[in-house]
């Protein structure tokens, strides 16, 4: 069952947003908000709109996104976040066609990407457990998951999760968010968790 939405506040709340009857999430985006932190270009950007709640210490998130990527940089996804400076995110990032992007954030930023087709929607998911984050990523509603990466989090960092948008290059990207879903972890071994 999808969580609701009342128990989420913003960080850099967008200027155009609603919880629509269905209970989807639309934002449209404000120009230039970014989550990034130093790595490769020296700059710290923390005015990304994140849609956050508080999160258990360890616990199984996952969220269906669907964005009109079109610009550089446009992304939309699952976050994590701790603090401004120990954070992670992963979704679609448009980098001249959609990737599935992780960004996890330790003081510095670490950042990877998968090439992926151009998906109506993708599904993310992020799991917490011990000192771990574990994220995939599906196109198909009911098929196996993608493992896109294994980071390391800090076990016992208070931290809230959610949703988060950004388009660093324009204003007016849109996303709507459905299906949020909050968790237990799931605690299958690693080699297993790609079964729906």
């Amino acid at each position: 069952m999808s969580e609701s939405w009342k128990a989420f506040g913003w960080h850099a709340e967008p200027q155009q947003w609603a919880v629509n009857t269905d209970s989807t999430l639309e934002v449209v985006t404000a120009k230039g908000g970014d989550f990034w932190r130093e790595t490769q270009y020296g700059f710290i950007h923390d005015d990304g709109h994140a849609f956050l709640r508080e999160a258990p210490d360890e616990f199984t998130a996952s969220v269906r996104v669907r964005g009109e990527y079109g610009e550089l940089y446009d992304q939309a996804g699952l976050m994590l976040r701790a603090s401004e400076q120990h954070w992670c995110k992963v979704g679609v990032e448009y980098v001249g066609k959609q990737q599935w992007s992780a960004v996890v954030t330790h003081e510095k930023s670490d950042w990877s990407v998968q090439p992926a087709d151009d998906h109506s929607e993708v599904t993310f998911r992020m799991i917490r457990r011990d000192d771990a984050l574990i994220l995939h990523a599906r196109a198909d509603e009911n098929g196996r998951w993608t493992l896109l990466r294994v980071a390391p989090f800090p076990p016992g960092l208070r931290a809230c999760v959610g949703v988060m948008a950004c388009s660093p290059q324009r204003e007016g990207f849109r996303v709507t968010f459905k299906d949020f879903q909050l968790s237990g972890a799931d605690r299958r071994p690693l080699n297993e968790l790609s079964e729906p």
